[in-house]
């Protein structure tokens, strides 16, 4: 295996090449199942029922227009086993809940579109350890800090920001800040990573604004979800279980039978949080972030990073770009199956993964099957809606992809099954960052596989199949009145480790057209950054993204690295407009964007390219980022049959090497 920092000896510059995140093989993961860790081959295969996240047992009682919500500490049955194969084992979980009833996902969140709904977020955490702690160690019990915990403080995160840097979870507690994904309220209530709070509110973060969020929920009928958003301990936050679904409905969608657009209604809709995670064998939840864990040696050791020992003791804990499980877990359960009958489901997705793409199929099996080996058929299922509502027609698909963080509703036909068959929910998104292949590399056994509907409970004549009609709610934009061009890159921070970052792909401006500037200081200076902000953009520099109010802007996505990569806007829905290639320069390599590269020490003028330039970090040292250069715009990328996106969305993919266009209105301060 090459790894990213030898390509980058190569080209003998410090920038990562479009080719390098496809070329990734994570020798890791066909070793993940080491001692200590759950093996998913001896997990069982579709045995556990699994929970509807629209059962009205399951949904908080919001009649009121308010509601307590926490954050709390409970153990959970995932349908895990133990190493023999049979012995069920608990997994404790941090979820959301009220009245001391916790779980994960946290329960469902059902409102009516233009209600408001205030909810005071509590913290329950108090005198917690961090619950995910090192393969060689155990949860721990209240105040016992000894255990190696894999929160890596030496990222920008809640406990470092100026004047919090003497708390830690031990003398502060867990940070939390609930965000509600895809919801149109006050920035007030967006659960900024910089709102965070600990338990009892002793540590509030900066920008913190009061205990109660007040969501106005001005917005159609759509399928958001809620989860944990603290500053740089966001990735373990909702690992822990802090995750759950935020239902919108209007007077078409209704969710009841009968409903104005022949939707089917509860108990023919179903809702599912798809996740991945790994284990310990005792069921305890795992995350790499140790020297001999899965993922270390592709970010750290492959890349050279050096993680200094008096930051880094034995090695870590330090945060992984990239995170894989071996075990996919549906609403809080394993390969699950759902039983149903031979009619119409409304299913609602959620792919609430760290970073692993999803591209769904459903094949037809015998009875009691859990793989593909006797595969009857292939079914095709109808695209409704996504994220933040209906969509503007339906559509017939046999592929989905879901990227991270997207919701997708379906209406599936288990009429088209022999009764007392399976329906398998497969996956074919790939064990590896997405590059915007389909089918992508599995390296994992069992990821193929994410839950199954066996078709064996007798029709109910008494309830009409539902037959969607009349969907046309798609995105209503109004033209833009500015361009805008940011872009992603892949970085690197001070140690060396691979570090995501935003940016612009143009000189930046606000609103008005007024340069902005990088700040005048020598940290800055020194760094080369002076004058006007442009390329790669740590989170602590100034915003360069500030639209006026109720403006409507076109925004251009300059994808410059390896991987295709979820994007995400907040207080607002967009249209997705399209996508085109990135013309790069003659003198790029195809392990190279950087000029000057190993090859060639001037551009050849015919496309663009990348520069390295500095990035300051949070405590003032130094990283590598980079600036587009030349920007040269390619033919435009047809629409792919798998990519649905007529519907008002607040995710899209932007594939590497292209330019990825929305549009949106931005009506809300923020």
């Amino acid at each position: 295996m090459v790894s990213r920092r030898e390509f980058i000896k190569l080209s003998g510059a410090a920038g990562a090449a479009l080719a390098m995140s496809r070329m990734r093989l994570f020798r890791a993961l066909a070793a993940t199942q080491g001692p200590g860790l759950s093996d998913p081959a001896i997990q069982p295969k579709f045995a556990a029922i699994v929970p509807n996240a629209l059962d009205p047992g399951f949904i908080y009682n919001t009649k009121f227009g308010k509601i307590k919500v926490g954050v709390g500490q409970t153990v959970q049955m995932t349908g895990l086993v133990a190493t023999d194969g049979v012995t069920p084992v608990p997994t404790t979980i941090w979820g959301y809940g009220d009245k001391g009833f916790y779980t994960w996902p946290g329960r469902t969140f059902e409102v009516k579109s233009y209600e408001p709904l205030e909810v005071r977020w509590e913290n329950k955490l108090k005198h917690r350890p961090y619950l995910i702690t090192g393969k060689n160690n155990t949860a721990l019990g209240f105040d016992d800090y000894t255990g190696r915990s894999v929160v890596d403080t030496s990222l920008h995160w809640a406990y470092s920001l100026p004047g919090y840097e003497k708390y830690s979870i031990e003398r502060g507690g867990v940070p939390i800040v609930p965000h509600v994904h895809g919801g149109h309220s006050d920035f007030q209530a967006d659960g900024n990573p910089e709102f965070f709070f600990s338990p009892n509110y002793m540590v509030r973060g900066p920008q913190w604004v009061g205990k109660n969020y007040l969501y106005d929920n001005s917005q159609p009928a759509g399928t958001l979800w809620y989860h944990d958003h603290a500053l740089g301990i966001t990735r373990l936050n909702v690992y822990t279980g802090m995750a759950g679904f935020y239902i919108v409905r209007d007077d078409f969608d209704t969710g009841l039978p009968g409903n104005p657009l022949g939707l089917p209604a509860f108990p023919y809709e179903a809702a599912f949080a798809i996740q991945d995670r790994m284990f310990k064998d005792n069921g305890e939840l795992f995350y790499p972030a140790f020297p001999g864990d899965p993922f270390y040696n592709d970010f750290i050791v492959d890349e050279d990073a050096d993680l200094p020992p008096d930051i880094f003791s034995d090695g870590g804990p330090s945060g992984l770009a990239e995170f894989f499980g071996d075990h996919m877990v549906v609403n809080g359960k394993i390969w699950p199956k759902m039983d149903v009958e031979p009619r119409n489901y409304r299913l609602r997705f959620l792919n609430g993964c760290d970073s692993r793409f999803l591209a769904i199929q459903f094949f037809e099996v015998p009875a009691g099957d859990t793989n593909f080996f006797n595969a009857i058929q292939q079914l095709d299922f109808t695209v409704v809606g996504s994220d933040q509502g209906l969509a503007s027609g339906t559509t017939t698909v046999d592929t989905l992809l879901v990227e991270t963080g997207s919701r997708y509703d379906i209406v599936f036909d288990f009429k088209s099954v022999t009764p007392g068959n399976r329906v398998i929910m497969k996956n074919i998104g790939g064990d590896e960052p997405f590059g915007g292949d389909i089918p992508g590399p599995q390296v994992f056994g069992e990821t193929d596989r994410i839950m199954a509907f066996d078709v064996v409970l007798p029709l109910d004549t008494a309830v009409p199949d539902a037959t969607p009609t009349g969907i046309n709610f798609g995105p209503v934009v109004p033209a833009p009145t500015r361009l805008r061009k940011v872009a992603l890159f892949e970085g690197m921070d001070e140690y060396g480790r691979l570090q995501p970052l935003l940016g612009t792909a143009e000189p930046a401006t606000d609103y008005a057209g007024n340069p902005i500037n990088w700040p005048n200081t020598p940290g800055y200076v020194n760094a080369g950054l002076v004058g006007q902000m442009e390329g790669s953009i740590a989170w602590h520099n100034p915003t360069t993204e500030n639209p006026a109010l109720n403006s409507t802007e076109e925004w251009e996505i300059w994808n410059a690295t390896g991987d295709g990569h979820p994007v995400h806007l907040h207080l607002v829905h967009f249209e997705v407009l399209g996508r085109q290639e990135i013309v790069w320069d003659s003198h790029t390599t195809e392990d190279d964007l950087v000029i000057p590269n190993e090859m060639y020490a001037t551009p050849a003028g015919d496309g663009t390219y990348l520069v390295t330039q500095s990035v300051v970090q949070h405590n003032g040292e130094i990283g590598n980022g980079f600036r587009i250069v030349n920007k040269t715009y390619g033919p435009a990328v047809p629409q792919l049959p798998e990519y649905v996106e007529n519907a008002r969305k607040d995710m899209v993919t932007a594939l590497p090497g292209q330019i990825t266009r929305i549009k949106a209105t931005f009506d809300k301060p923020g």
